[in-house]
């Protein structure tokens, strides 16, 4: 699909002002709300001279309190590594444009667009509730992966500390967790996560993409930079914390030539395992992030959208296990060619290491479950 042609469809899903008369919303990654799929009947504004009550500033972020019934969800995806995810937060104030959360957001009655980085769901009560799930008689210690869908350690954190409320009940459980950021709060943590590094029980990934600061800064706007999140692994490195670097999504055209360095520099600062993946587009998130590329770089949109419809059977979206989050043709096995090389080179996932699933037990039970 041609430039032209998304943008025709983009106002058609959802009328905007013209395009000359919008203004770039700094601190936002998306610079509109998309349709949701799921809701009928939806408010749009379709004259600019209108004079209904209409929000349309960069209003500030909302946290939205609610009681989730649950707070573990089992994971069926075989593209990822692992069984089950726990998600204190829906929406995520990072503002990442290519985030594949945004979508996740619909089924909350929300727009994945800027409702996704304004209107942030707060799970007050999920300590509560995973407590009662690790009391469960049939649970099984599986590790559990904390933002596998957003970001434990947004800002709302900073209010809330519900990742904090939650590493404490697995401490107390030996209940072994994974931990996927980009946010530097996660020092705050390097007590409780030192502690349970002694035992095997946590490992924690920090997603690095870009030392362009001026890319970051459109792309994850509330995010901190990647010279701070290095510092995150050197520090928790230090404190014995099993540390990783997660590269996604590369992107090409933008950041994909940034991998070398990247490994470089997560392994002197002592990370000691990498993983990546490739650009996709699936759902709302083809609108966002074609809506942003051709704002922020007019001079290379076109040739990276073309890229990245390259690698996706001529879509920027493939829904096919084991494709679509690397990507296939040669520009995407050109990055997998790197990543194994320097890999190899930086001695990253040279070691087997997993987390310790023998010592769970529930209080008041004494020895080893299992």
């Amino acid at each position: 699909m041609n430039h032209n042609q998304l943008k025709q469809d983009h106002f058609k899903v959802l009328p905007q002002k013209k395009e000359e008369e919008q203004q770039y919303l700094p601190g936002r990654g998306a610079q509109f709300n998309t349709k949701n799929r799921f809701l009928k009947n939806q408010p749009a504004k379709e004259e600019i001279e209108s004079i209904d009550d209409w929000e349309e500033a960069n209003t500030g972020t909302q946290y939205l309190e609610q009681e989730t019934k649950t707070i573990v969800n089992k994971v069926d995806s075989p593209d990822l590594g692992m069984m089950y995810s726990m998600n204190p937060y829906a929406g995520c104030e990072h503002g990442c444009i290519y985030c594949y959360a945004r979508n996740v957001h619909e089924y909350w009655g929300y727009s994945a667009g800027l409702d996704f980085e304004r209107k942030i769901i707060v799970k007050i009560n999920a300590a509560k509730m995973l407590r009662k799930q690790l009391m469960h008689p049939k649970w099984d210690p599986h590790p559990i992966m904390l933002s596998g869908n957003t970001d434990c350690y947004q800002p709302a954190e900073q209010k809330y500390r519900l990742t904090r409320s939650l590493l404490e009940v697995c401490n107390e459980f030996n209940q072994p967790v994974g931990i996927l950021t980009k946010n530097s709060w996660i020092i705050k943590d390097k007590d409780i996560l030192q502690e349970m590094s002694k035992k095997k029980l946590v490992s924690a990934m920090v997603s690095v993409t870009s030392f362009n600061e001026d890319l970051r800064r459109v792309m994850e706007p509330r995010t901190a930079t990647a010279k701070q999140r290095l510092k995150v692994v050197e520090e928790l490195s230090a404190a014995g914390v099993h540390m990783g670097v997660m590269m996604g999504p590369m992107i090409p055209g933008l950041n994909e030539h940034e991998m070398q360095r990247i490994m470089k520099e997560a392994s002197e600062a002592g990370a000691k395992f990498t993983a990546y993946t490739f650009i996709r587009l699936n759902g709302a998130i083809k609108f966002l992030f074609h809506d942003w590329l051709y704002k922020n770089f007019p001079d290379r949109a076109d040739k990276v959208w073309h890229l990245i419809e390259q690698s996706h059977d001529g879509k920027v979206n493939d829904t096919r296990w084991g494709v679509r989050m690397r990507g296939e043709g040669s520009i995407a096995e050109l990055v997998n060619q790197q990543y194994k090389k320097y890999g190899k080179l930086y001695g990253m996932n040279a070691e087997r290491w997993n987390l310790n699933t023998d010592d769970f037990r529930r209080p008041g039970e004494q020895g080893k479950l299992f």
